[in-house]
């Protein structure tokens, strides 16, 4: 049997006609497939490799962590230096009231342990979200998706939560003194790159605070570089009381964390013991890729040209088919006028060697979330083929 015919016999399966492609490496910008097709990948394991696939500097450190130590003790229990090192790191660049790190294993995690943290601190029971809102599939996380669709079927969910219209000034009244947190994505992936308006975040963060509600932003896609800064809400001069972290955060290992000040995550210590345990949370080879992407980031100024290479797709992106375009930074949505357009265009274009796929909540919009590493030359060519693809359609 081949190895499609197993992966389609033997792994669990996330749809009935998964895209099924055998990829056997990838490096910077690129996938090659076991006939050595070449992609230009746009949508970087879903804003995962910011630093590009196999970057040096992230393969050395994780082979270096290796050969010292791996899995030895359940989160939280002994010194490890990668997880001390990270959070050091984070810390000096995030805001002061942002100063312990929660490892989890993975972003869904992250939203998992700030749900509960938010409860445990403020003794509140009610979790408000936002429709069109993604933040994990677990079953809490799930609770507080946005989309009654994806939700319906695993019902019964958790009790008290509520979600409102994102980027609306007069929802944020339902936030209350028996709000334990509001749970918003900085700038809304999935439903297709939905920025904040002037001064919602601001107006967000304000209700939170006059009614003592932590606001939780969830940077799980959007941090390390992807908007042009290294954190989004850096752009709305706005500072969570949590911060969720995943995706990149782990440098393409599997890594997430929950970020606070350290008098609300230590409320987990005590009443129970124990309050929050994670087994593989901070893996120390995921901590160690994780650094070593973020020093890529910072160093090698990948940040510095973000804005440059999202105008340049925002010059090339033309064409009658295409309604709008909204971005930030390396964060494109190309909205079109269907999803049976936007599936056409997807096939053609892998079968043109240009990978991408479709939002979540927005299953019209063709997603470009590329590594940062994209070179300005793969950008006019993926953005030629596009045009090429719906000129032929």
């Amino acid at each position: 049997m081949t190895q499609r015919q197993l992966f389609l016999n033997h792994v669990g399966q996330t749809s009935e006609a998964p895209l099924a492609l055998e990829i056997v490496k990838a490096k910077g910008s690129t996938l090659w497939d076991v006939d050595g097709k070449a992609y230009i990948d746009l949508i970087a394991g879903i804003s995962v490799c910011n630093v590009g696939h196999c970057h040096p500097k992230v393969i050395a450190a994780i082979k270096k962590q290796v050969d010292e130590y791996m899995h030895i003790m359940v989160y939280g229990e002994l010194v490890e230096g990668p997880q001390v090192a990270y959070a050091k790191c984070l810390t000096e660049l995030l805001p002061s009231t942002l100063d312990a790190v929660f490892y989890t294993a993975s972003g869904s995690e992250a939203t998992e342990g700030a749900m509960k943290l938010a409860k445990r601190f403020t003794g509140r029971t009610q979790i408000i979200s936002f429709k069109n809102s993604y933040h994990g599939s677990t079953q809490g996380s799930l609770s507080i998706m946005g989309d009654e669709y994806w939700r319906n079927a695993f019902r019964p969910l958790l009790p008290d939560t509520m979600q409102l219209d994102y980027n609306s000034f007069e929802a944020l009244e339902n936030i209350t003194e028996r709000t334990a947190c509001v749970v918003a994505e900085t700038i809304q992936a999935e439903a297709g790159v939905l920025v904040p308006q002037n001064g919602w975040l601001t107006a967000l963060r304000t209700r939170c605070s006059q009614t003592g509600t932590l606001l939780v932003l969830d940077e799980i896609q959007c941090a390390f570089g992807r908007n042009g800064t290294l954190f989004a809400f850096e752009q709305f001069n706005v500072v969570p009381d949590i911060l969720l972290l995943g995706k990149a955060f782990g440098g393409g290992m599997p890594l997430g964390a929950f970020i606070a000040n350290k008098n609300i995550v230590d409320t987990l210590t005590h009443n129970p013991v124990l309050g929050h345990i994670n087994t593989f949370g901070g893996h120390p080879v995921s901590c160690a890729a994780g650094l070593a992407a973020l020093n890529v980031l910072l160093q090698e100024g990948l940040m510095d040209t973000v804005k440059q290479k999202e105008q340049l797709f925002l010059s090339l992106l033309k064409h009658p088919s295409i309604k709008a375009v909204r971005s930030r930074g390396l964060m494109l949505a190309v909205e079109f006028d269907s999803f049976a357009t936007n599936k056409k265009v997807i096939d053609a274009l892998i079968e043109q060697g240009v990978f991408t796929d479709w939002f979540l909540f927005a299953a019209n919009c063709l997603r470009i979330v590329p590594p940062l590493v994209i070179t300005e030359d793969e950008i006019r060519l993926a953005c030629k083929k596009i045009t090429e693809v719906l000129s032929s359609m």
